[in-house]
């Protein structure tokens, strides 16, 4: 497969990748290969900055009816403090990236780590919800930097031959931080209030930032003489059109859809002069000859189609439980935490085969793994109830993470130092665009066959959930058909 990031150098010549192979430090003289004992404290540290950020995504939702008695304020005021942190890491993510890569991965890091700490803080000691809204939107673009440079920096601070474990491992830390972030949430929301559930990221960010100080890896010197401005307009309009897009999505959702079009229409928009400012811009944001390389561009719709899907399990799965296998809400929380449960089991064996059997296998196999499990999701739980749900999440979800760790595994194998941290945004991005836009997919398919979910009857639940998973099956499917049409990175 072509690598449009790393074009061949003249013969004789050093290609980028020779270049970081052969570092040198400030003084030039070689850089010394890291030790297993300093990649296994760098991967600690990036682990940390992985959990933090999955912790204060997860850990909000539980607070959101208390938070509406303490401020006086109605049930959709207080979901923007959720949506805040949630938009400033899709809008922001990109652009942290790709400023990661002009003035140094390590240094963003460090800063994106004290004002996801500052801003925890200022969460907890929020006088009003306006206040405790805007203090998460500056904890998310903090989060923003956090998600989009741990993965830039595996290839930094870890040895190639142990880059799938390190990938797996990191989607091991999200898995647990996306299940820890509810009942540790409400533990301490019982103990201490709500300020608590925000506070209790500082001392932890603290800790990320020491960690990281001390065991990530320096950047290496800036290029001598002058460089290309950064591209602020770019980065500032692809902000406000992935806003426009996921607010469209939210909206949408909750059946707001003449103001939902209006935001789409208005990403469309944003789109259209993004991609007209990427192609006069000195240095642009993303250089689009990238887009032409097959394999990437399949890269990063599988990565959306597949987190389309497991979305879904957390949009529907909770009606059908409840509503078709007449479940207490009690029991829907512990099925339901059977799926990050599994995939924080899965994380590091997933990571382990990547690395032995290769990035381009395991992709193919991840992807037929979660093609089985969604069509069991569809079939089993309506046969054998509870257990068939299970069971079909504990096909589902390891099919997810030995595809994430081998997709994430293939896409960096060959970025040059220079790009990886907006490669790693991009992919990031796909991720959550294919949350954000499967909550309202696929919960459009659900009620197409349910109807409405509330007052649905259990037959009608359970055909609704059937059919949504067929089609989540085939849309895996789709992913594996892109996935396997060109040879892959890592391959």
């Amino acid at each position: 497969m072509t690598n449009s990031l790393n074009p061949p150098a003249p013969e004789g010549a050093a290609t980028l990748n020779d270049t970081l192979r052969n570092d040198t430090s400030t003084n030039g003289t070689p850089a010394a290969a890291p030790t297993a004992a300093t990649q296994t404290r760098a991967l600690l540290a990036l682990c940390l900055l992985t959990l933090l950020a999955a912790l204060g995504a997860s850990g909000a939702n539980v607070a959101l009816p208390t938070l509406a008695g303490a401020f006086g304020a109605s049930f959709h005021d207080v979901q923007w403090v959720v949506l805040a942190y949630l938009l400033a890491i899709t809008s922001l993510i990109v652009g942290a990236g790709r400023l990661g890569d002009r003035i140094g991965r390590r240094r963003l890091l460090l800063g994106g780590v004290a004002l996801f700490t500052a801003a925890s803080a200022l969460c907890g000691l929020a006088p009003s919800l306006g206040v405790l809204v805007a203090a998460r939107a500056v904890q998310g673009a903090g989060a923003a930097v956090m998600m989009a440079l741990t993965i830039a920096m595996v290839g930094d601070s870890v040895a190639k031959a142990r880059t799938g474990r390190a990938m797996g491992l990191l989607g091991t830390m999200s898995a647990i931080g996306t299940a820890l972030g509810p009942s540790a949430g409400g533990g301490l929301l019982a103990v201490a209030g709500w300020p608590a559930l925000f506070l209790v990221n500082a001392p932890l960010g603290l800790l990320a930032w020491g960690l990281a100080r001390a065991s990530l890896p320096a950047d290496p010197p800036r290029p001598a003489g002058p460089r290309p401005a950064f591209d602020s307009a770019g980065t500032l309009l692809l902000a406000l059109t992935l806003a426009a897009y996921a607010l469209a999505m939210t909206v949408w959702r909750e059946r707001f859809v003449p103001l939902g079009l209006g935001l789409l229409g208005a990403a469309v928009v944003g789109l259209a002069l993004f991609l007209w400012v990427e192609r006069r811009a000195a240095a642009p944001l993303l250089r689009l000859s990238l887009f032409r390389d097959r394999a990437f561009r399949a890269s990063l719709a599988a990565n959306a189609l597949v987190s389309t899907v497991m979305m879904a399990t957390l949009v529907v799965g909770p009606f059908f439980l409840s509503r078709a296998l007449g479940l207490t809400e009690a029991m829907v929380g512990l099925v339901l935490a059977s799926g990050p449960v599994v995939s924080a089991l899965s994380g590091v064996p997933a990571g382990r085969l990547v690395d032995r059997f290769g990035a381009a296998r395991m992709v193919s196999a991840g992807l037929v793994l979660a093609i089985v499990g969604a069509v069991a999701l569809a079939l089993l739980p309506g046969w054998f109830g509870v257990a068939g749900y299970v069971a079909a999440i504990a096909l589902l979800t390891p099919g997810y993470q030995l595809f994430q760790a081998a997709n994430n595994t293939a896409v960096m194998a060959d970025v040059p130092a220079d790009r990886r941290g907006v490669t790693s945004g991009l992919l990031t991005l796909s991720r959550n665009l294919g949350l954000v836009s499967g909550a309202s997919l696929m919960g459009a398919v659900f009620t197409a066959v349910a109807g409405e979910a509330t007052s649905a009857g259990a037959e009608a639940v359970a055909d609704g959930m059937r059919i949504t998973f067929l089609v989540a099956a085939g849309l895996v499917a789709v992913a594996w058909l892109w996935c396997s049409a060109k040879p892959r990175r890592g391959g």
